[in-house]
């Protein structure tokens, strides 16, 4: 019998509608059926032509939704992930999660009322950057005395045509702000390290962006053998994503934004060609194999929460 999957989106923002598409991709290319539908609220825009026709039912949150999902994708902002995962846990076998998991730390995971048998997964896409690989299993880690990991963007042009004040990213009380807006860091460093013995944070809001949240995050973290420093923010004029990587041979820059690993004392440049959607692609592609019980759940609500953790309150 051939399988088909029932999806549920709740939340279609930018990176609801990339999801949706890449859904679409990988069960298209694997020759799986499926239906998608999509829970939202009254006042939600249009979708695009092409987004409708993925699109098999609209529900709105106060008609009665179906209860027999294979998999529910939670896309809408940070602040109401915990409620949402809560209401609907009883109607989905499965969920994606869009990172962060919860905007605070002091939440109770027992009241989600959440299955034994299911599968909650948390969004980690820069783990399935080629560059994030190449550094995870090409790379002696044992060997690196100090890192440095920084991303640094312009806040205002992250989202073309909407006014960054009215997103998320933008207050506090939503989930915003650098710290956990840009918990992406965090979770590919703990993917490759672990977690660190002692963490230090310093936050606030240095720049002229008429936001409430932090704009600059800066962290201090010890490690058994190495100290790692990390620095968020939301004003730099040009994008910088990258880990930077000190041994006793070699500095290896880790370059997220431009795909490519350098090796400064040799002089070497490994290039990968690979855009954004190319690794959330592999993460879409990477959740059915979960929960078709080819891989391991490597980013569960557990461990998302601890990462958030450190992100939040550096807590180990």
């Amino acid at each position: 019998m051939q399988k088909k999957y029932k999806i549920a989106m709740i939340g279609l923002g930018s990176i609801g509608k990339r999801h949706l598409r890449n859904i679409s991709m990988v069960l298209g290319s694997r020759g799986i059926k499926y239906s998608i539908d999509l829970i939202r609220r009254k006042n939600s825009v249009d979708l695009e032509e092409d987004l409708k026709q993925s699109v098999s039912n609209i529900y709105i949150e106060c008609e009665n939704i179906p209860n027999d999902y294979d998999v529910i994708f939670i896309t809408n902002p940070t602040h109401l992930h915990y409620d949402t995962i809560r209401k609907y846990s009883d109607k989905a076998k499965n969920m994606f999660i869009e990172k962060p998991v919860f905007d605070k730390i002091s939440v109770s995971i027992s009241k989600l009322s959440l299955n034994t048998d299911s599968i909650y997964y948390v969004a980690c896409p820069l783990r399935y950057t080629r560059v994030i690989q190449y550094v995870k299993n090409e790379i002696d880690l044992d060997s690196v005395y100090s890192s440095r990991a920084i991303c640094s963007s312009y806040l205002p042009d992250w989202r073309p045509g909407l006014d960054y004040r009215k997103t998320y990213s933008a207050h506090l009380n939503q989930g915003g702000g650098a710290s956990i807006d840009l918990i992406h860091e965090w979770d590919y460093m703990m993917y490759l390290f672990g977690n660190p013995k002692k963490v230090m944070n310093y936050r606030g809001k240095f720049s002229k962006l008429e936001i409430d949240s932090d704009d600059l995050s800066i962290y201090i973290a010890e490690y058994e053998n190495m100290l790692s420093e990390m620095h968020l923010d939301y004003f730099g004029r040009k994008i910088v994503r990258e880990l930077q990587l000190f041994t006793e041979e070699e500095t290896i820059i880790a370059d997220i934004a431009n795909s490519e690993i350098r090796f400064l004392k040799e002089g070497r440049v490994i290039k990968f060609d690979e855009d954004r959607n190319s690794y959330q692609l592999k993460e879409i592609e990477n959740f059915f194999d979960i929960i078709e019980g080819k891989k391991n759940n490597e980013n569960n609500i557990i461990i998302a929460l601890n990462t958030l953790k450190i992100a939040k309150e550096g807590i180990l």
